[in-house]
């Protein structure tokens, strides 16, 4: 497991606060006080999480984060905002970027450790019980959990962990229903937001991504999403 930890924040005190707390668990970390420095060490070096302040100057952590998530070689890369911004509005902000989890200022540095961790669990969970190989395929998704790639009109797609796992979740029972509980359980467990829209924002950027083939993930009023021809 890819154990580096990206903090990009604007405010000095926070990023010692980060690096001391990180390295006492364990965790390699890099700090950088501006985006335009953190987006050129993500060229030298992938990290396996990324704590990204929304609140910084040119660009700031919702740009930084879209940038990330268009592109192919740094979309797998999970991401947890830091935002001094409460409102559960920001929050959908956040998840529809491609966050992976979303923490307001001020925070307690061990939860913020807490969530790192259940992310990066999250992120390198084994496939679902049901699926026996380590690639699927349905229509024109091709999926391959080992080099964690999707393909979608044979075009390589750039998918957030999240939306990955729920794309492998949905292949792993063709069209079988999941609720959204059972997909909130299956992604986070214990640590999961508590947020009603959470599912339906990841699916509707998974859709967006698969193009003409998000049509194949089907929402089943009142009761969840399934994947089907």
């Amino acid at each position: 497991m890819n154990n580096m930890i990206y903090a990009v924040d604007d405010e000095e005190d926070i990023l010692e606060l980060l690096e001391v707390n990180l390295k006492k668990n364990f965790f390699k970390v890099k700090t950088f006080s501006s985006s335009s420095s953190f987006l050129k060490a993500l060229e030298k070096q992938k990290p396996g999480l990324a704590v990204l302040d929304i609140m910084m100057p040119h660009p700031d952590g919702i740009e930084v984060a879209k940038t990330m998530k268009n592109n192919p070689e740094y979309s797998n890369i999970p991401v947890i905002f830091l935002s001094a911004r409460t409102d559960e509005s920001d929050k959908i902000t956040g998840l529809e970027v491609g966050a992976d989890d979303y923490l307001s200022k001020p925070f307690s540095v061990k939860e913020l450790i807490a969530r790192i961790k259940a992310v990066l669990r999250r992120a390198n969970a084994p496939a679902p019980a049901d699926s026996e190989t380590s690639s699927r395929e349905l229509r024109e998704i091709k999926i391959d959990k080992e080099k964690f790639t999707v393909l979608s009109g044979g075009k390589k797609i750039g998918l957030t962990v999240t939306e990955f796992k729920i794309l492998e979740l949905l292949l792993s029972k063709e069209g079988s229903v999941f609720s959204r509980d059972k997909m909130l359980d299956y992604l986070w467990g214990d640590d999961k937001l508590v947020i009603d829209r959470t599912i339906d924002v990841h699916i509707k950027n998974l859709r967006e991504k698969l193009g003409k083939n998000g049509k194949l993930i089907k929402n089943i009023r009142g009761v969840g999403y399934k994947i089907e021809k």
